[in-house]
C-alpha cells in the first residue's frame, strides 16, 4: 500500500488502489500525478488546516457541492463523484488533527488517498453536525475572493434547511479561512509549483523564437495556438485561457493574439501561465524581432528593459514577511523611490523623459493565476490587509515606463513578471526569471 495512505480503506477504496497498482505503464503519469496530489492534500490537512480554522475562530468548515455545480475547491479537497448533494466537512474537535468527512461524494481516487476519516451519505449531514455542535460553521461565501465564494444561493438555502435550528444561524463566511488554507504552503506544494513554473518558462521562451515565428509569415494567434498545442501534448491547463501574445508600440498595445502578422522591428510580449497539479503560474516574456542587419535589440529598448530589472532587484530585496502585505508594499515603494524610480497609476506614465515610472502589481499566485492569498497589488485592496507570511507564493510583477527616442519620446511599457517564494531574505525565484529581451531573427 502506498506510503501516503493514512487510514484503513473501505473495500471499494482498496480495490481502486489495487487497480491503479496494476495499471499498464502508459497510465503511470496519471498515477504519479494522483499520488502527488494525495500527498499535497495530506500535508495540507495535517499541517495547515488546523491553524487556518483556529486563526479564524471557526469550529467546522463545510463546502457544499452538487452535481453540475462544483465548488472551486473541488480539486483541492479531493475531487470525487458528486451526486445530488455533497458536503466536505472539516471539524476541529481539539488536538492536533482536524476530523475530515466526505458526505455524498465518493470514488476510487478520492477514497484511495486515505485523507478522509468518514464517507457517509449526504442525508447524514444534519445528524453529523448536531452531534458535534459547532459554535461557528464556515461556508464558502466571500465578498472579495471569487474562488472562496462557491456557495450558490440555492445551496445556501439548502444547507440552512438541512441543518435547521440552531445550527443554521451559526453559518459564517469562510473567506479568510480559505485564503489561509490555500496560500500557506507546504514543501511539496512549493516543489510542484516550481515545476509548473519551469514548464511555463520553457514554452513561453520557445514560443518567442524562430522555432515558432517566421517574420512576415507568422501571426500572433499562430503563436498562441502553438502554445495551446504544447499544453495539450503535456496534459496541462492554461492559467488565463488563450495566451496573451501581443505587440507594443509608441501608442501602447497594438494587437493581442490576433491575425496581426509579426513583422521585423516588432516588440513582442507574452503574458500567460501553466496549470499543473492544481497550480497555476503567471509570467511574462519580451522579445524583439530583428530588422535586417541588426544583431541585437535597439539600445533604447535594452536600456528600458535594464531599468525594469533594476527595479525588480529592489523589489526582490524589499518584499519580506510583514504584519500586512500593505506594509510590505509601502516598504518596497519607499526603496524604489530612494533608488530614483517614480511611482505612477496604471498606464499613466509621467511626461518626464529623464525618469522611469513604475507600476507595481505583486500578487498572490499558486492555485489560480491570480491567487487568493495576501497581495501587494493595487487590484487586491482587501488582501493587502492580510499577513504576508514566510513561504507565501507571489508573482513579482511590475511595469516600467522608460522614454524611447525613436518613438518620439513616448515611453515603452516593459513588463516583468515571474513567480517567487517570499522568505525572510526577500523574494526567492522558483525557476530562472526573465533576464533579457529575447531575439527573433
Amino acid at each position: 500500500m502506498a506510503p501516503f495512505l493514512r487510514t484503513p480503506l473501505a473495500p471499494a477504496a482498496a480495490l481502486a488502489v489495487l487497480l491503479l497498482a496494476s495499471a499498464p505503464a502508459g497510465a503511470q503519469e496519471a498515477r504519479s500525478r494522483w499520488e502527488r496530489m494525495c500527498t499535497i492534500r495530506a500535508e495540507k490537512f495535517d499541517h495547515v488546516l488546523p491553524g487556518a480554522l483556529r486563526d479564524n475562530d471557526i469550529d467546522m468548515w463545510i463546502t457544499v457541492m452538487r452535481e453540475g455545480q462544483l465548488d472551486p475547491l473541488w480539486e483541492a479537497l479531493g475531487r470525487g463523484y458528486v451526486g445530488d448533494w455533497a458536503f466536505y466537512v472539516f471539524t476541529d474537535r481539539g488536538g492536533d488533527r482536524i476530523e475530515r468527512a466526505a458526505l455524498g461524494v465518493s470514488g476510487g481516487m478520492l477514497e484511495g488517498c486515505g485523507v478522509y476519516d468518514h464517507f457517509l451519505g449526504a442525508d447524514a449531514l444534519a445528524d453529523f453536525v448536531a452531534e458535534r455542535d459547532p459554535a461557528r460553521i464556515g461556508v464558502n461565501m466571500a465578498e472579495s475572493i471569487g474562488n472562496a465564494d462557491g456557495l450558490s444561493h440555492t445551496s445556501y438555502r439548502h444547507i440552512r434547511e438541512t441543518l435547521g435550528a440552531p445550527w443554521a444561524d451559526r453559518l459564517v463566511s469562510a473567506e479568510k479561512l480559505i485564503s489561509d488554507f490555500r496560500s500557506t504552503r507546504t514543501t511539496v506544494e512549493i516543489a510542484a509549483f516550481a515545476e509548473a513554473g519551469e514548464m511555463s518558462r520553457e514554452i513561453a521562451e520557445r514560443a518567442l523564437s524562430n522555432e515558432v515565428i517566421t517574420p512576415g509569415v507568422t501571426a500572433l494567434e499562430d503563436v498562441a495556438w502553438w502554445m495551446w498545442d504544447r499544453l495539450l501534448e503535456r496534459g496541462l491547463e492554461s492559467s488565463f485561457d488563450m495566451p496573451s501574445v501581443y505587440i507594443t508600440g509608441p501608442d501602447g498595445i497594438e494587437a493581442v493574439s490576433s491575425d496581426r502578422i509579426i513583422q521585423r522591428g516588432d516588440l513582442l510580449m507574452i503574458d500567460w501561465g501553466v496549470g499543473f497539479l492544481d497550480f497555476y503560474t503567471d509570467m511574462k516574456r519580451v522579445a524583439y524581432v530583428l530588422r535586417e542587419g541588426e544583431t541585437e535589440a535597439p539600445e533604447s529598448l535594452r536600456r528600458a528593459y535594464a531599468r525594469g530589472m533594476e527595479a525588480r532587484t529592489v523589489m526582490t530585496r524589499s518584499i519580506r514577511p510583514a504584519p500586512t502585505a500593505l506594509q510590505a508594499l509601502e516598504r518596497t515603494e519607499a526603496a524604489l523611490e530612494a533608488a530614483g524610480f517614480n511611482m505612477v497609476a496604471f498606464n499613466s506614465p509621467s511626461d518626464d523623459p529623464a525618469v522611469t515610472d513604475l507600476v507595481l502589481g505583486p500578487h498572490s499566485v499558486g492555485n489560480w493565476g491570480h491567487g487568493i492569498g495576501p497581495s501587494l497589488a493595487f487590484f487586491n485592496p482587501t488582501r493587502q490587509g492580510y499577513e504576508l507570511r514566510p513561504n507565501t507564493l507571489l508573482s513579482i510583477e511590475l511595469f516600467a515606463y522608460t522614454a524611447v527616442p525613436e518613438w518620439g519620446g513616448a515611453k515603452v511599457r516593459m513588463p516583468l513578471e515571474d513567480d517567487a517564494l517570499i522568505t525572510e531574505r526577500g523574494a526567492e525565484w522558483l525557476y530562472p526569471p526573465a533576464d533579457r529581451i529575447l531575439l527573433v531573427r
